[in-house]
């Protein structure tokens, strides 16, 4: 199906691709402010908080700002979160570390993550960025305890710089009495929502050229369908901007239309 579409509109590859290229990102006007948010909460060595809707380009906005630092100079630790322990937790990053462990004690697995922190930072010169993608997941247990990981030489030493992203739930979860210790550290937050039509247009148009087509493929319809079904969120219009070529592609119809995005939306959710 995927092939059959592509062919008929001349696509030279997916327009809409879940792993999209740094290079290919569409740079909309809140992605610059969560990178000098990004990076200044990096440089204090301290934490940022990212929000937003489920598909609101949380993950890439991330990727984005983390490939802007320097290989060289920092070591990125992406991890998912989990509703699990503090325990499963500690597992997760140390085996982002590169060490595995079945161990029970927080105690140890702490002290392990940090004797790796400061390996890192002291031994190697290599700063360290701890990013904690769906973060609203987490336990307030979890909360609880994870202004421990950000604490060396008596909370003097700013050596793990952390961005917790989620979606809206994430800055509830940290108004929790217990959470405090963790949110009191945050020092810049963003949150991402869906775009207007314009944008939304603009960001068609430029998928399309990612794909190697200058003209447009949907109609004035189509773009406003997109735009109100998706809600302005990129995944959702992802999803439904490939459906409608699909549909168009079987109808041997060179221009999307509201009707082929209706297609589309009855094969998601």
């Amino acid at each position: 199906m995927t092939a059959a579409y592509r062919a008929f509109f001349g696509l030279k590859k997916e327009p809409f691709p879940s792993g999209i290229h740094l290079d290919d990102i569409y740079l909309t006007t809140d992605l610059g402010p969560v990178v000098g948010r990004f990076d200044y909460a990096v440089r204090l060595g301290a934490l940022a908080l990212l929000t937003g809707e489920i598909g609101s380009g949380k993950s890439t906005a991330l990727r984005y700002a983390a490939a802007k630092l320097h290989p060289s100079e920092y070591r990125v630790i992406h991890m998912t979160a989990s509703s699990g322990s503090i325990l499963e937790f500690y597992r997760l990053l140390l085996a982002e570390l590169g060490i595995e462990s079945t161990s029970t004690s927080r105690a140890f697995l702490l002290r392990t993550i940090r004797h790796e922190i400061l390996d890192l930072t002291l031994g190697k010169k290599i700063k360290p960025v701890l990013i904690v993608d769906e973060a609203s997941l987490m336990r307030l247990d979890v909360f609880a305890e994870l202004h421990n990981l950000t604490q060396f030489e008596g909370d003097s030493k700013p050596y793990l710089p952390m961005v917790l992203a989620g979606q809206n739930n994430l800055v509830d979860r940290l108004r929790y009495r217990a959470s405090m210790p963790l949110a009191s550290r945050i020092v810049a937050r963003s949150h991402l929502e869906g775009v207007d039509r314009f944008e939304m247009e603009k960001y068609l148009r430029h998928h399309m050229k990612i794909a190697g087509i200058t003209e447009n493929l949907f109609d004035e319809t189509a773009v406003t369908a997109v735009h109100q079904g998706s809600g302005g969120l990129f995944r959702k219009a992802n999803h439904l901007a490939r459906g409608a070529l699909i549909a168009a592609a079987k109808q041997k119809q060179t221009i999307a239309s509201a009707e082929h995005v209706r297609l589309a939306a009855t094969e998601i959710f």
